[in-house]
């Protein structure tokens, strides 16, 4: 049952994803840059915080 529900979700996606296709028509790959463009500046931005908190915690002596 687990892998029906599995093959059922992909080929759901994959219908979405052929539907999308064909709407965006030529400019598919300006939107595929834009989304991960747009995912990687708030996966970077949030590291970046991440990391100057734990920097600046350990300039506080609170480590």
């Amino acid at each position: 049952m687990c892998k029906l529900l599995k093959f059922v979700g992909l080929a759901v996606v994959l219908g979405l994803a052929m539907f999308l296709a064909v709407i965006a028509g030529d400019y598919g790959p300006w939107y595929f840059a834009w989304l991960v463009g747009t995912t990687m500046i708030v996966l970077i931005s949030v590291a970046s915080a991440v990391l100057f908190d734990t920097q600046e915690a350990n300039s506080n002596g609170k480590f």
